[in-house]
């Protein structure tokens, strides 16, 4: 990664340009080519590993803040009391992700580039991680997001630097196959036509054709007002489950469904929410409502041990939602610079496949380090369960957790289900 002060102003620059145009727009400097495992160049870092992190402080998703921050502060604790990487301490430094409406972002990253990060963890929004990734492939800097569940940034030309811990979206279709269509459950399926929805759908419609359980089709959009003929469709069918796939910020049609759907018998125990509309609706809908519904959420169940060893570094932190992925994110990136006698950006992302496949099986950071004394390739599976990336940096097996409603409209976590 660039150290005098004359490439950082350029790097600077560019990453400004770049913030105003499309990610579709060729970049206006010739793209670096992918990072390559086991280099022997001459180390391009300088010694000290820094870790920018980019959650959001600001903004609407500002309440996911706080759990990923605590993840990587107790990762980088047990880093440094294991020795540090590369003889040295790990340096955090944290900047505002904020959200889609500003360019928090794109300010932050220009800035973590000056302040010579090395590898960045964040952000949570799908939309922001796509809308850098040109920057941070001209920066030559990895970035790995323990929340960014797009199904798009699969397919991201991100050159070997974006990763995530966090599985796509594409995977909550078949956990959901997998959970609601088995014996002999008939299920009906409608959606949102957006990337997330049809992502969601492909997978699931798959799982569920293959066994016999799908019966039905129903597709909705921002446009769609009348909700009343696609109800009607679905209860004809006669489903013993419904999986209602739709993004949280379509809340008219949200609302308007469940209320429907429920209405026509489809409620309860019959009806299923997903990643992007399992939310609190207590403000929202009347009182028992949502009662026995069930949603799903990305991400593994955070232990009664892990909760007690975020207390110790963040005791103010409740809401733990993606801390193990920021967790296991940020041991990742040390374990990549380690293996690579190299705390540089493009060492650590040509590394970070490496460590998290094949090998001596380790859990911890420093049980990874003794396994480093006798081999160079070690396999971290980590507090989020395994977690091994594939060449699009996507991560699987993926966790997800099982949600119950009670009669407020809240939700709590019930079971536990893996895909991929």
């Amino acid at each position: 990664m660039p150290r005098s002060r004359t490439l950082l102003t350029i790097v600077s620059g560019v990453i400004f340009s770049l913030a105003l145009v499309s990610c579709s727009v060729a970049s206006p400097m010739p793209i670096p080519p992918a990072p390559t495992a086991r280099s022997t160049v001459t180390p391009a870092g300088d010694g000290v590993l820094r870790i920018g992190t980019l959650f959001p402080s600001t903004g609407v998703q500002s309440y996911l803040g706080a759990g990923q921050a605590a993840g990587v502060a107790l990762a980088v604790k047990e880093i440094n009391d294991a020795g540090g990487v590369l003889g040295k301490p790990v340096e955090v430094l944290a900047r505002d992700s904020g959200d889609v409406t500003t360019t928090t972002i794109e300010s932050s990253i220009a800035d973590l580039v000056s302040a010579k990060a090395d590898v960045l963890i964040g952000p949570s929004s799908s939309v922001l991680a796509e809308r850098v990734i040109p920057m941070i492939v001209v920066a030559k800097l990895p970035m790995i997001s323990p929340a960014a569940t797009s199904a798009r940034l699969s397919s991201a030309a991100s050159r070997g630097y974006f990763f995530r811990t966090v599985g796509s979206a594409a995977l909550e279709g078949s956990a959901l196959a997998k959970t609601i269509g088995g014996g002999k459950a008939r299920v009906a399926i409608v959606y949102f036509d957006d990337d997330m929805g049809r992502a969601i759908l492909g997978t699931m419609r798959a799982a569920l054709a293959a066994s016999g359980a799908l019966i039905g089709v129903q597709k909705i959009d921002g446009a769609t007002k009348d909700l009343a003929p696609i109800v009607a469709a679905v209860k004809a069918v006669r489903p013993d489950g419904v999986v209602f796939v739709s993004p949280f910020s379509a809340m008219d049609q949200n609302t308007g469904m469940i209320t429907q759907l429920t209405a026509a018998g489809l409620g309860g125990a019959k009806l299923w929410l997903t990643g992007q509309n399992t939310a609190d609706y207590s403000q929202a809908l009347p009182v028992g409502t949502l009662t026995n519904v069930t949603g799903i959420l990305e991400g593994a169940q955070p232990t009664a041990v892990f909760a007690a060893r975020i207390a110790a570094v963040a005791p103010a932190v409740t809401d733990l939602l993606y801390a193990e992925e920021a967790y296991d994110a940020t041991i990742l990136a040390a374990l990549a610079a380690t293996v690579a006698k190299d705390a540089s950006g493009s060492a650590i992302a040509a590394e970070l496949r490496e460590v998290s496949a094949r090998g001596i099986q380790c859990t911890t950071y420093r049980e990874c380090l003794d396994a480093l004394k006798t081999s160079s390739d070690i396999n971290y599976d980590g507090i989020s369960g395994a977690t091994t990336f594939d060449a699009n940096g996507d991560t699987s097996p993926a966790h997800f957790g099982l949600y119950r409603y009670d009669a407020a409209g809240r939700f709590t976590r019930v079971a536990d289900v893996t895909a991929g």
